[in-house]
């Protein structure tokens, strides 16, 4: 008997009668389980995983990330680097079989949050900023019958001027029949782009249909923004990416907030359909039910993850459902076919009082079932205690902002947002184990620290972008630094990103003319301010942030107490919480005995049928773990040359199972990487 087919003969039958299983879409599946029956990777030997390959994109960059779920089809792996740049490789070796530039070498300009390609018949579908290319599968140079020579261009067909958006996808979509259906990134500031969920047609790029997520006159919804919102107002994007049931032939989005985030006075009403779960004719675009999570949003706590698909046990019979977590800690559980709770749900009063000009929206409703995943307060008693200085430090701000309840809307004097902003959940989503109807979600504990000041400010730069980047261009968790942006980036490519805007950030150019921009270019480059008087905001927000962060103690850890990130299963049969854990640790206070703070993390989880839980995620720790998916005892963990924030994929390859991972770190300032790991069990 040969080497080879006793190797085969020692595998599960699942894998042995299988020599190649891809990892097709993002996620694994259209529906975003995360879920895997294969099983030559177990509890009882996992311990033995050792590295197969890795592939160094040599991308990486001061701040870059890499949050790309690699997909595998026919034993090649698709996947992008931290610049945006896409290849192929051999999944079994790592060996790069082409790549394709975007940029053709002059490099993004700035970090760009990109999640990975699809991959579908001949062709490879990828986003960099404005543009939708389609790449030869074989070769990854663009198809040009697709589009405009090879792309198209995400700013057309949204009903405004494309010189003055900013739109991209960081996150892939998802392909029904012959279409493309995918949500889109945009500025959380104004100007910003609408953020209409679209489908195009895969062969040739062309719009096939639009649903408004800011209706028009006559379309549902209308009526709960003010008469021309639909004209200015942006955001409420699917920006986490959208969920497949192809069976019903129907596609769910979950729906960020709407810009500008923190003051609502341009969009008074309930604003539908931002932060919403959608339920959409994937044919059509038609909605076929929706359910709006918050109203008017004012804390940035848009719904960080696609839905997930799910089968669950209600009333003595097996109900197929929606799973959706929020940044507030919660999973909605909806009927699939109607969108109803499958829970109770909870109408509570809100706090009401509010900026000038603005009206928080007086109720929000709560699901009551399951149990939040994460506090759902904050009080003095939920500071940190790391140290007596840590703690007097946390304590003055949490006094100094006087925030009395977790729905405060912004203001003056300042408020601690928690849970929200960066979770409670994130956009790595959980994964679902439909054997035991168990939810895995990995969230975030921290808090933020929010002040506006009124927009009075004479200065181009003040006005227009300290509200992110700080008054000292210090930067912030949601923007880079711009101290020194002139030794990393040229005149030109800092008055490119002005002008035309990148991910979060907004486009200047129709909002400002020539000498507006580059009096702010001169200033970054030279900390000489000589522009001129800002004036008013040309999109009526009489407010701007002066200052929006992590609540840190001095020490640069966060302000509350452990866990400051966390691992969960949930029940959703029962509704109920099966066990949670601190995820993650700070090397720095590990080594002194503080082992279970848990970190914030980003990225998703596997789920085996086989009973293991394979998840990267932490940010500071550059950990892979495997935990039994029972009791979520750890089981196996291996360092990465940076912090796999990024869901791992697992596939086969001539008979053996591999788990992949892109290691990018660069979150909240952990050294940035741009390398893929593969690893496998040892030949036998």
């Amino acid at each position: 008997m040969s080497r080879r087919i006793a190797f085969l003969l020692a595998l599960p039958a699942t894998v042995a009668a299988q020599p190649t299983v891809d990892w097709p879409v993002y996620g694994g599946s259209d529906d975003h389980t995360h879920y895997t029956t294969l099983g030559q990777i177990s509890p009882a030997n996992v311990k033995r995983l050792r590295v197969a390959w890795t592939y160094d994109t040599h991308d990486a960059f001061a701040g870059s990330e890499m949050q790309a779920n690699p997909i595998v089809v026919d034993g090649v792996l698709y996947a992008t680097s931290p610049k945006l740049r896409v290849f192929a490789l051999d999944a079994a070796t790592g060996k790069e079989l082409w790549s394709f530039d975007p940029t053709h070498g002059a490099g993004p300009g700035s970090r760009l949050r990109h999640r990975g390609v699809v991959v579908t018949g001949d062709r490879v579908l990828v986003n960099f900023r404005n543009r939708l290319y389609a790449l030869d599968r074989r070769t990854g140079k663009p198809i040009p019958t697709f589009g405009d020579s090879g792309w198209v261009d995400l700013r057309a067909g949204l009903g405004r001027p494309v010189d003055g958006l900013s739109v991209g996808a960081s996150t892939p979509g998802v392909v029904f029949e012959d279409l493309l259906i995918m949500g889109s990134t945009v500025p959380e500031q104004l100007p910003s782009a609408p953020g209409d969920i679209r489908a195009y047609d895969v062969k040739t790029g062309a719009l096939r249909w639009s649903f408004h997520t800011i209706p028009h006159p006559g379309e549902p919804g209308y009526d709960t923004w003010p008469t021309d919102a639909w004209q200015t107002a942006g955001g409420a994007n699917a920006w986490a990416g959208v969920t497949l049931d192809a069976g019903r032939g129907i596609v769910f989005a979950a729906t960020g907030s709407a810009s500008y985030d923190f003051w609502g006075g341009a969009r008074l009403g309930d604003d539908l359909f931002a932060n919403s779960v959608i339920a959409l004719d994937a044919r059509t675009g038609r909605r076929v039910w929706h359910q709006q999570i918050l109203k008017h949003d004012l804390w940035d706590r848009d719904l960080p993850a696609a839905p997930v698909l799910v089968t669950v046990r209600r009333g003595g019979r097996r109900v197929d459902a929606v799973a959706q977590i929020t940044k507030t800690g919660h999973v909605w559980v909806l009927d699939r076919d109607t969108g109803a709770p499958l829970f109770p749900v909870e109408e509570r009063a809100m706090p009401t009082a509010t900026l000038p000009g603005d009206r928080a929206a007086p109720t929000q409703r709560f699901p009551v079932s399951p149990p939040p995943f994460t506090r759902q307060a904050l009080t003095e008693r939920d500071l940190t205690t790391r140290t007596p200085a840590a703690h007097a430090a946390a304590l003055r701000t949490f006094r100094a902002y006087g925030t009395a309840h977790p729905f405060d809307p912004p203001n003056e004097r300042g408020t601690i947002i928690y849970p929200g902003v960066d979770g409670g959940g994130e956009w790595g989503g959980p994964a679902f184990d439909p054997e035991t109807g168990l939810l895995y979600v990995n969230a975030n504990e921290m808090a933020w620290v929010l002040k506006l000041v009124p927009r009075s400010d004479r200065s181009l730069y003040a006005a227009n972008c300290a509200g992110c980047h700080g008054d000292r261009r210090q930067g912030s968790a949601m923007a880079p630094s711009l101290v020194d942006v002139g030794a990393r980036r040229t005149r030109e490519q800092i008055l490119q990103i002005v002008r035309e805007g990148t991910g979060r950030m907004p486009a200047f150019g129709a909002a400002m003319d020539g000498r507006a921009m580059n009096d702010i270019v001169s200033y970054l480059l030279t900390g000489h301010d000589a522009s001129a008087a800002a004036g008013p905001d040309p999109f009526g927000v009489p407010w701007r942030t002066a200052y929006f962060d992590i609540f840190l103690d001095p020490d640069g850890y966060p302000a509350i107490a452990p866990p400051w990130g966390t691992l969960t299963a949930i029940d959703l049969n029962a509704g109920t919480i099966r066990w949670r854990i601190p995820f993650g640790t700070y090397p720095k206070l590990a080594a002194h005995g503080l082992t279970s703070t848990g970190t914030d993390n980003y990225g998703g989880a596997i789920v085996t049928a086989n009973g293991l839980l394979l998840i990267g995620a932490t940010t500071y720790d550059d950990t892979f773990r495997a935990f039994d998916k029972r009791t979520g005892k750890l089981l196996w963990s291996a360092t990465l040359p940076a912090a796999g924030n990024a869901t791992p994929s697992t596939y086969v390859v001539n008979g053996r199972q591999y788990v992949v991972i892109a290691c990018g770190g660069g979150k909240n300032g952990a050294p940035s990487g741009g390398t893929y790991v593969a690893f496998v069990l040892p030949d036998r």
